[in-house]
C-alpha cells in the first residue's frame, strides 16, 4: 500500500511538473512574441530548442532577418545588394521583388543610342571623284527653316517606362499593373501597358511596359513611383 501511495505521488508530481513546463513555455512564448525581435526569438530558441512553439520561432526568426536584408538592399538601392540579397534569399517573400529590381537596373545601365534591330548603319562618307575644274554657278543661299524642318521634340511621345520583369509569367506582369492602377490613378490615368517577353540564360522575362510617352510625362511617373519605392526605369527612344 505504502508503494502503491509512493507511485501515485511521483506520478502526480510528474504532472505537476510537467504542466507547470507548459505553462512556463507559453508564458515565455507570448513574451517572445510581443518582442517580435531576432533577439527575443533566438533566447527563446536557446532555451527550448525542441519545445512546443519552435518550429514557429525558426520559421519567425529568418522571416524578420529577410525583412531587415530586403530594408539594406532597398536603403542601398544597388545592383549589387539586390543581387546579394538573391543569392541570399533565392525563394524568399521578396525574392521577386528583388528579381525584378535587378532587370531594371539592367535595362538602365544599357546604352541608350545603340542602333536598333533591324536598322541600317549609316556607311562612312568618301571622297568624291576629284572632276576637271569648270566654272560652276554660286551656291545658293539656304533656304530658312521652316517648321517642318525643326529637330524632334523631346516630348514627341517617343519614351516609354517599365514596370517590372516577372519571371512567372505575363499574369504577374497584369496583376502588377492592375495593383499600380489601382495605387496611382490620377498618375497613371489614360495609359495602355504591354507585356514584352525577354528570353535570357535563365529563362524568360516578362517586361511590364509603357511606351508612347512624353520624355516629361515618363520622368514626372518614374520619379512619383520611385519616390514610395516603386520600380521604375526611364527607357529612351
Amino acid at each position: 500500500m505504502v508503494v502503491i501511495n509512493k507511485v501515485c505521488l511521483a506520478v502526480a508530481l510528474a504532472a505537476v511538473l510537467a504542466v507547470s513546463g507548459c505553462s512556463r513555455q507559453q508564458s515565455d512564448w507570448e513574451k517572445t512574441r510581443t518582442a517580435n525581435t531576432t533577439d527575443a526569438y533566438e533566447l527563446f530558441l536557446k532555451k527550448y530548442p525542441k519545445g512546443e512553439f519552435t518550429a514557429q520561432a525558426q520559421a519567425r526568426v529568418k522571416e524578420l532577418y529577410e525583412e531587415r536584408d530586403w530594408q539594406k538592399a532597398r536603403d542601398t538601392d544597388t545592383l549589387e545588394g539586390y543581387q546579394a540579397f538573391l543569392k541570399q534569399y533565392p525563394e524568399g517573400k521578396w525574392t521577386e521583388e528583388a528579381r525584378i529590381r535587378v532587370e531594371n537596373f539592367t535595362l538602365a545601365s544599357a546604352p541608350s543610342n545603340t542602333t536598333p534591330p533591324g536598322a541600317e548603319t549609316t556607311p562612312p562618307e568618301t571622297s568624291p571623284p576629284q572632276a576637271s575644274p569648270k566654272k560652276t554657278a554660286p551656291a545658293p543661299k539656304p533656304a530658312p527653316k521652316t517648321s517642318s524642318t525643326r529637330a524632334p521634340s523631346k516630348s514627341s511621345g517617343a519614351y516609354a517606362i517599365q514596370l517590372g520583369a516577372f519571371k512567372s509569367g505575363a499574369d504577374a506582369a497584369n496583376k502588377r499593373w492592375t495593383k499600380l492602377e489601382k495605387e496611382y490613378p490620377k498618375l497613371l490615368s489614360g495609359l495602355s501597358p504591354k507585356v514584352s517577353p525577354k528570353k535570357g540564360a535563365s529563362g524568360t522575362l516578362y517586361r511590364l511596359q509603357v511606351a508612347k510617352l512624353s520624355e516629361a510625362r515618363a520622368g514626372a511617373i518614374c520619379k512619383t513611383l520611385k519616390a514610395h519605392s516603386q520600380a521604375c526605369v526611364l527607357i529612351h527612344p
